[in-house]
């Protein structure tokens, strides 16, 4: 299924004459990487089937290839300022480990090895089908939703606008820090799934949910609902980035005004990959699955959820109202993940189909309502957030259910006093 997914994406590449998923990762044996830490990170994904000797061992060969592939380069003259130096050798790695699987190992320990390999060549393989998916938004979809959502976006306060001018007053520094935390976004999920992977090669066996199955359902159902409400975002539909095709050159210092929206007409270069915020989402299953792990790793998660929001609302490329619509629509899927982990029950049932039906009502309302929305911010306002909210709390309250009680403490037999 996986495969011939990738396969149709490639396709619909080729047809806009773009190389899909599929030749772009075949190029990265060779090539600069479009992302070094993220192959590496999928190396260490699979990583967690093996002893600490092989770690080490892999790790070495990985770092001793992309070491010949940069004097490769250098002895040669090829410089390039796209993608990254390093990032090949993980890749060799783990294409060799999938060899070795096949070819050196049997019974569970060749099945537990693939499922490593298979981790990793996902999160891979789910970056590039992004790439392509974007592609495809820009080329089928030529006409955005972008006033319909600025103008529900009234309702709350326009936070891309004040979060815009409230990085503009960090500097150079705040920028960098927040787009560093933007675009390192997978590897957070890495270091969190690394995490709850630490017993799989003690154990032998993987857990039965954890986060890179959330990381990767997000990243398949949401381009979906792109195609069926094309954004852009505020930096380039009301900012400099969108030249002629922009409103107006509004961002962020001027709220765009409240009037009746229609479809406008966009290039056929710029992902419409807004609604809902992706980022935000797995910004949100970062933060959920942090949760139970050491101080350090919640102080990361909520760094990161805080900073993803930071930079989504204050790089202008979303609008609050894909905030909102991307929380929903993350805790409603990881809930339909832990239903199909832990077996489907009547609360896992009504928690899934009451956050679907609370996302489909927020895109409903921002596609048909927007202009009562933006007349009437204190009554519309509330009512999105305390949607949002009420979802957030049945979630919370569900999987507390869910969880295993604590066992009791033992109780000691009463002693009889020595004489």
């Amino acid at each position: 299924m996986a495969v011939g997914f990738l396969i149709a994406l490639e396709i619909a590449a080729r047809h806009y004459g773009q190389p899909g998923p599929i030749t772009n990762q075949a190029k990265e044996v060779v090539f600069r990487p479009k992302s070094g830490p993220l192959l590496y990170g999928s190396m260490a994904l699979m990583m967690v089937v093996l002893p600490w000797r092989q770690r080490l061992i892999a790790a070495g060969v990985a770092v001793g290839i992309d070491l010949v592939f940069w004097l490769v380069r250098w002895a040669a003259g090829v410089h390039s300022a796209e993608g990254h130096a390093f990032g090949n050798g993980a890749l060799w790695v783990i294409v060799g480990c999938t060899v070795v699987a096949i070819t050196r190992r049997a019974g569970e320990e060749r099945v537990l090895l693939l499922k490593g390999v298979g981790l990793a060549l996902l999160l891979v393989a789910g970056r590039k089908t992004g790439d392509a998916w974007l592609l495809i938004t820009s080329k089928t979809r030529p006409s955005v939703l972008d006033q319909y959502a600025a103008s529900a976006d009234h309702a709350l306060g326009d936070p891309s606008w004040l979060a815009g001018r409230i990085v503009g007053a960090t500097g150079t520094v705040g920028a960098h820090v927040l787009d560093y935390v933007y675009i390192q976004l997978a590897v957070a999920a890495v270091v969190v799934t690394l995490y709850q992977l630490r017993n799989v090669a003690a154990e032998g066996r993987f857990p039965r949910h954890h986060l890179v199955r959330t990381f990767l359902m997000i990243g398949l159902l949401g381009p979906g609902i792109y195609m069926l409400f094309p954004v852009v975002g505020p930096i380039f539909a009301y900012g400099a980035d969108g030249g002629h095709w922009a409103v107006a050159d509004l961002w962020p210092n001027t709220p765009p005004p409240t009037g009746t929206p229609h479809p406008m007409p966009f290039d056929a270069i710029t992902p419409r990959n807004c609604m809902p915020s992706l980022h935000t989402a797995w910004a949100t299953a970062i933060f959920i699955h942090s949760r139970k792990g050491p101080r350090i790793l919640r102080y990361a998660g909520t760094f990161w959820l805080i900073a993803t929001l930071g930079a989504t609302l204050g790089f202008g490329y979303h609008y609050g109202t894909d905030i909102v619509a991307g929380v929903v629509f993350t805790l409603t899927i990881e809930a339909a993940m832990l239903s199909l982990a832990r077996g489907w029950d009547r609360s896992g049932v009504n928690l899934v189909a009451y956050g679907t039906v609370v996302f489909t009502a927020l895109l409903v309302s921002y596609r048909f309502l927007p202009v009562p929305m933006a007349r009437h911010p204190w009554v519309f306002g509330p009512v999105i957030l305390l949607a949002m909210a009420s979802v957030i709390q049945g979630y919370v309250r569900t999987t507390r259910q869910w969880e295993p009680d604590a066992a009791p403490a033992p109780q000691l037999e009463p002693q009889p006093e020595p004489v």
